[in-house]
């Protein structure tokens, strides 16, 4: 295209000067550059963050470790990343968009190689908090880009294209990750990430601006960081150890208490502060309020989802790490194809009704598998998490717009930081309250059936009977092959307790994604026109 034609696009933009320059060195084609930039360091993220859980077991084999020790690999992430979401705007600032995407990549390859090489559990953990941080910092960022380098109208195909590699990302991992501890070690699952951390490293030095010459070092709120590390970190390990504990013991309602205190002086700090982490009076604009609930809920449900489906293939159907990655392939797939279409339609449609369909999908998907069990077949619990992968795939997009729209430019990355931040802590509770509610619900099954089970009840007759005779077939006889029964019975009454449980945590999660159409439809109702292709 002309330079004209480059000059007319620059003047739809909300983009700084920065950008501008860029555009007319590398012309039309340069918006492209900075989302494939961004987005190639976001895939390295997103990658690291799902493909650690199919070697969690052989981490704990390999270092002798439990379950409680283990959940920090998870927790510790989980944590850098939730509270890093905040920090990308002074970042960005500070060092620039470029300096911010390359040496996130470098400490991200950093955590990668450390993690790869951990002796202990405890250099792992901090492995997996240099892992956290850029994804933290680079999810946020990557929506702001988007909104600096393409016009109203334009954002939506962006946002479903460059979605395309984030999403196609937890698709593939588990797959690769449990190829990877079956075939040679744990260890392997950490370097995935490298290819893709180096090379956004080098289109972050090509393609992003850098920091303004002569602009100031922004002042950066370290108190309200340090407020917000202690409440988020409070959270989670009261979250993550709640059942364990018990939620009314002193440790964990200490932990609470910690939590609420320290939140609320965070919010106040923020009210008070010159230059907050999270800028609260977003929260006065009604659309940003109503989208951060809208991905609260959101967001609780989707990470409770992939929570739950991997858990549920593994317990309750018995498949290896590589088989529950494979099934889930088919549907990370469908969403590389949905994903470009939602997105056009977010720039066309009203968001409302996008949303709307698809979180029919999701709830519809999770209804279907409240009727799972250990006998549903493959390819129709594979269809079942597609249909769940298109109801993503159409209110994502939709989501991510809804949530910038009528922002400010010069409060686009703090806008998108505090977004994905409280979809983030959605997440967090999603992921702790679907376990704590799939083990109360399962004891509660357990307990049921087992009262059940009396001598006057033909069926327990007949089965016991069963499996006494079965237990004398392997060589048992007398009062032993009669506790073999007794113990095989128990068994059999505890798998059916857990896929009754599972069955209850998906229909709930089909209840949260409809309670999220209440603030969709609290939405005013938008029409975004696209003026012409992109």
């Amino acid at each position: 295209m002309s330079s004209n034609d480059t000059e007319e696009y620059i003047a739809t933009l909300t983009a700084g000067d920065e950008f501008k320059g860029l555009f007319r060195r590398y012309g039309l084609r340069y918006r492209w550059y900075a989302v494939i930039a961004i987005v190639s360091g976001n895939i390295a993220a997103v990658l690291a963050s799902t493909i650690i859980n199919v070697a969690i077991p052989s981490i704990m084999g390999a270092f002798g470790i439990g379950q409680e020790e283990a959940q920090w690999l998870s927790t510790a992430n989980l944590a850098a990343c939730t509270i890093a979401m905040l920090c990308g705007s002074w970042c960005v600032q500070a060092v620039g968009l470029r300096g911010t995407v390359f040496w996130m990549m470098v400490l991200f390859l950093a955590g990668s190689v450390l993690g790869g090489l951990a002796a202990n559990p405890e250099v792992m953990i901090v492995a997996r908090v240099l892992q956290g941080i850029p994804a933290g910092l680079l999810m946020p960022l990557s929506i702001t880009i988007i909104f600096q380098v393409f016009p109203s109208g334009k954002q939506g195909v962006a946002m479903g294209i460059s979605a395309i590699g984030i999403v196609l990302a937890p698709a593939v991992g588990p797959a690769l990750g449990g190829l990877a501890v079956d075939m040679f070690s744990w260890r392997y699952v950490f370097f995935f990430g490298i290819p893709f951390s180096l090379f956004t490293m080098v289109l972050a030095v090509f393609f992003l601006p850098g920091r303004a010459l002569k602009q100031a070092l922004p002042a950066f709120d370290t108190l309200g960081l340090g407020l917000l590390i202690v409440a988020v970190t409070a959270l989670l390990i009261a979250l993550s150890n709640g059942e364990r504990d018990g939620w009314s013991s002193d440790f964990i309602v200490s932990l609470f208490c910690l939590f609420a205190v320290f939140a609320a002086l965070f919010a106040y700090r923020q009210l008070v502060c010159s230059h907050p982490l999270l800028n609260l009076t977003l929260f006065l604009q009604r659309q940003f309020l109503v989208m951060s609930a809208i991905g609260f809920l959101f967001g609780a449900g989707l990470y409770a989802s992939t929570y739950l489906v991997p858990l549920f293939l593994q317990l309750v159907q018995h498949m290896s790490p590589t088989e529950a990655g494979a099934l889930l392939m088919p549907a990370g797939f469908v969403m590389v194809l949905i994903f470009p279409l939602s997105g056009r339609l977010a720039d066309l449609m009203d968001l409302r009704l996008i949303m709307t369909v698809g979180v029919g999908f999701f709830a519809f998907s999770f209804s279907l598998m409240a009727g799972a069990g250990a006998g549903t077949s493959f390819w129709t619990f594979a269809c079942w998490v597609m249909i769940s992968r298109v109801g993503i795939g159409l209110v994502m997009p939709a989501l991510q717009m809804g949530a910038l729209q009528g922002i400010e430019p010069r409060h686009l990355t703090q806008a998108s930081g505090a977004f994905s931040f409280i979809r983030q802590m959605g997440g967090v509770f999603g992921v702790n309250l679907s376990s704590v509610f799939l083990d109360h619900r399962t004891s509660f099954h357990f307990q049921a059936l087992a009262d059940t089970q009396r001598y006057d009840n033909g069926l327990t007759t007949s089965s016991l009977l069963m499996l006494e005779r079965y237990a004398t077939s392997l060589g048992h006889v007398g009062v032993e092959s009669w506790n073999m029964a007794l113990l095989q019975l128990g068994l059999l009454v505890q798998a059916e307790a857990l896929i009754v449980g599972f069955r209850d945590s998906f229909m709930i999660l089909a209840a949260v994604f409809i309670a999220t159409l209440v603030p969709v439809w609290l939405l005013r109702s938008k029409h975004p026109t696209a003026k012409s292709a992109i």
